[in-house]
């Protein structure tokens, strides 16, 4: 069954969004009385049956819903987006389809991009949610000045990926069931100044290995390292 998403979906009333409609009725060319399956991110996995049909708004009535647990942690990647926005997109969707709760965007000092259409990476990791089937959508938070997003994260593992220093491989901090979070810093890397800030919040200089990482890939990579100890 074709997956939609609707977040009102458990407290209805039971209708597609406008676009949701558009792909149901025009591309999938859905009819009235053909089963769907509505995710509504937040680990509900509705089987519905459509009701009514139009390019607009489909109704959809729940046949049956279940619900996936969440994990007891949370892996947030903090990183700088990239000067090419397509590279961003391609992250979100990866993180997404690899089940990482949320990814936050910063400005450092030597970021290459300095304004988001977050609405476009909602979207596109809703695409990967549906393509996926994952029962949660990843939390996407749009650009925050490095040092203001340091004293805000508590608890738990964090680190920060660095190339300049040296410092140990990532895989000697991980823990499994932890909350995690990891800092990515832009091509230029982070400066002096943001690493001892960073450290001097309680986070760990890590390497990602002995290539020099795009962005997108450094994160991508953290990610899955994290995904590998936890293996979900």
């Amino acid at each position: 069954m074709n997956r939609f998403y609707d977040e009102n979906a458990r407290k209805g009333p039971n209708v597609l969004s406008e676009e949701e409609s558009k792909h149901c009725s025009l591309i999938l060319r859905h009819r009235q009385g053909d089963k769907i399956v509505v995710l509504d991110g937040q680990g509900g996995i509705h089987k519905s049956l459509l009701t009514q049909i139009n390019k607009r708004s489909c109704t959809y009535e729940i046949l049956e819903s279940n619900y996936a647990k969440k994990k007891d942690f949370e892996v947030h990647l903090v990183i700088a987006p990239t000067k090419n926005v397509d590279r961003i997109e391609w992250l979100v969707e990866k993180l997404e389809e690899a089940g990482i709760d949320k990814i936050t965007f910063i400005e450092t000092q030597n970021s290459e991009r300095r304004r988001l259409r977050l609405e476009r990476l909602e979207k596109k990791a809703i695409g990967a949610m549906k393509q996926s089937g994952s029962a949660f959508l990843m939390e996407i938070n749009g650009l925050v000045n490095f040092n203001s997003i340091l004293s805000k994260i508590e608890g738990g593992i964090k680190l920060i990926a660095n190339v300049s220093t040296s410092p140990t491989h990532i895989s000697k901090y991980l823990k499994p069931n932890q909350n995690t979070t990891i800092l990515i810093g832009p091509e230029g890397d982070f400066s002096p100044n943001e690493l001892k800030l960073a450290k001097d919040q309680g986070f760990i200089p890590i390497s990602l290995g002995n290539n020099t990482l795009r962005t997108e890939t450094a994160g991508l990579m953290a990610c899955c390292f994290i995904h590998f100890i936890n293996r979900f």
